[in-house]
């Protein structure tokens, strides 16, 4: 291993072959795709330029062409997924989850552009990247947006994704700022899923681990890990949630390769 975040002979062997070509169409590639894979895993976690990615990779221009491609086709989504049930199945639970939890996190943006908004409440301008994660603190989905939208308008979206892809969900826990009728209403039309509001008793003082939130919590401190993430560098919010899942199946194929 070159660096500490290219990926182990055991983690490649499960993520390469989601990440193998299928087409026999066009040049055939002088780059392996394992030291494409460690280029994109070295970006999200040290958090450089494209243009600053180490010579011993190939060219960034490549990395960087591979990152849009795999963004774009749904196979980080779906590298995720398989190592999400692998595991739940490794500490003994099913592999399709019943509850989950929803949370987001404020970040700023950049002069890079893209879309971005003020929220008024914290005064950041920046974007929310909505996650929702199991009770083990697995990334199940994730869409980023503006900041000036609350979350209770940002729900939606994301909750219907995640049970589109988890139809098994029956109760979502989120905290105070879900409370109320405009997101049970939105939602009113999914099927046998409920909405439980973990609250903040009046009298605790000081800092307290509330049942459920507190694993979200420590999934955004999971992903903060890498350096990408510090701040909101994209122009897209695609390329925001592409980096997310990145860090996600960086932290998870970790966790299954060394059970």
């Amino acid at each position: 291993m070159r660096y500490a975040s290219d990926s182990t002979d055991e983690e490649w062997a499960i993520i390469g072959p989601f990440l193998a070509r299928a087409s026999r169409v066009g040049r055939p590639s002088i780059h392996s795709m394992r030291t494409i894979w460690d280029g994109i895993q070295y970006q999200v976690t040290a958090g450089c330029q494209w243009r600053m990615l180490p010579k011993d990779f190939p060219p960034f221009t490549t990395v960087q062409y591979h990152f849009y491609r795999w963004r774009d086709s749904g196979v980080l989504f779906l590298i995720n997924e398989a190592l999400v049930a692998a595991s739940r199945i490794i500490e003994g639970r099913d592999a399709a989850p019943t509850a989950a939890i929803i949370d987001s996190q404020l970040v700023k943006t950049t002069e890079s552009g893209g879309p971005a908004g003020y929220d008024a409440g914290k005064k950041i301008k920046g974007r929310k990247r909505h996650i929702v994660t199991d009770s083990l603190g697995n990334l199940l989905d994730v869409i980023v947006h503006t900041a000036d939208i609350q979350d209770r308008d940002g729900a939606p979206a994301v909750i219907e994704s995640v049970r589109d892809s988890y139809p098994s969900l029956v109760k979502l826990f989120a905290d105070g700022g879900y409370a109320g009728e405009k997101l049970r209403t939105a939602i009113a039309h999914i099927e046998s899923l409920a909405i439980d509001i973990v609250k903040r008793s009046d009298s605790a003082a000081g800092f307290v681990v509330l049942a459920k939130r507190w694993v979200v919590e420590r999934t955004f401190a999971w992903l903060n890990r890498c350096r990408r993430l510090a701040k909101d560098w994209e122009a897209s919010t695609a390329s925001s949630e592409a980096w997310l899942l990145i860090a996600s199946i960086r932290r998870t194929v970790r966790f299954v390769a060394r059970a």
